[in-house]
Formats: C-alpha cells, sequence, structure tokens
C-alpha cells in the first residue's frame, strides 16, 4: 500500500499520525494493500481555487476527494482488489477555524476530514439522510478503533 501525504499549506502538521490513520481505516475496510492513496494538503487559496474548479462553489471547503478507480470496501474473504483510490486534498486553515468551533483539537479535526475524504474515495456519500446515517456512523466507528489503536500503541 502506498500512501503518499505532501504538505503544501505551509501548516505543521503531524503526517506520521494521517499515515497511521490511513493505514488503520484501509485495514478496517478490507482494502487491498497494493491500493494507492495521496493526501494533499494545501493553503486556503489553493483549496478555494480547487473548491471553484471542481464544485463551483465560492471559498475554500475543509476536504475534498478525487477518487480514481471505483474501488468500494473489501470483505475478510474478499478484499478490494488493488488499484489507485484517488486524492483527499486537506486545508488545515480550515480545519483549525471548524476545530474551534467543535471545541477539538486541529490534529482530531484532521482525522475526521482525512477518514471523511476517505471514505467518499471508496464511494460513501452523504447526499440521502439513509447515506449520511450510514456513512457518517462508519467514520464515527472508523475514528473511535483508531484512536483505541493509539492508545495501544507503544510509544518511542
Amino acid at each position: 500500500m502506498t500512501i503518499e501525504i505532501s504538505n503544501e499549506s505551509g501548516i505543521d502538521v503531524d503526517e506520521t499520525v494521517l499515515l497511521r490513520l490511513t493505514e488503520h481505516n484501509l485495514s478496517e475496510l478490507r482494502v487491498s494493500p497494493d491500493a494507492d492513496v495521496a493526501i494533499l494538503l494545501v493553503d486556503e487559496g489553493a483549496m478555494e481555487s480547487l473548491h471553484v474548479q471542481w464544485m463551483d462553489e465560492p471559498g475554500p471547503t475543509d476536504v475534498l476527494s478525487f477518487p480514481m478507480d471505483e474501488l468500494r470496501p473489501g470483505t475478510e474473504d474478499m478484499p478490494t482488489p488493488p488499484g489507485l483510490l484517488g486524492d483527499i486534498v486537506l486545508c488545515p486553515q480550515v480545519a483549525e477555524a471548524q476545530a474551534v468551533a467543535a471545541r477539538h483539537s486541529t490534529a482530531d479535526e484532521l482525522i475526521l476530514l482525512t477518514t471523511h475524504g476517505l471514505l467518499h474515495l471508496l464511494g460513501f456519500d452523504h447526499a440521502e439522510p439513509e447515506e449520511e446515517r450510514e456513512m457518517f456512523g462508519l467514520q464515527r466507528e472508523l475514528i473511535a478503533s483508531f484512536h483505541a489503536a493509539e492508545r495501544r500503541r507503544p510509544r518511542t
């Protein structure tokens, strides 16, 4: 599995947490270890440009996902085949503002947004109420299991 993280935002982000999170989530979702995903952190100007270009909406947003191969979560018996999941684009500045409003850390907000973006790459959406319940429920489960795994992780 190749997880490429590139921080062009000018904001210091713990990329190792995002790497462990993505590895954890892909494993939990039974995605092939040969699947590839890229995470790009950009500033507000770059995110606004992408938001206008791809969503036709003004202003920066928190996360955008650009799926490549149409991969879906697998099962224990049949994991997702190898392929290119796509790109997740995050804006730490927007995440920071949302974290303040939600009264949690920017790191926690980036964990939420990365998980959210990954689920979009795997075909999940939240346009309809039932889709939203499914996606956000899975998002909560993945984040909770990641935090539990982090607590068990040996500190060096």
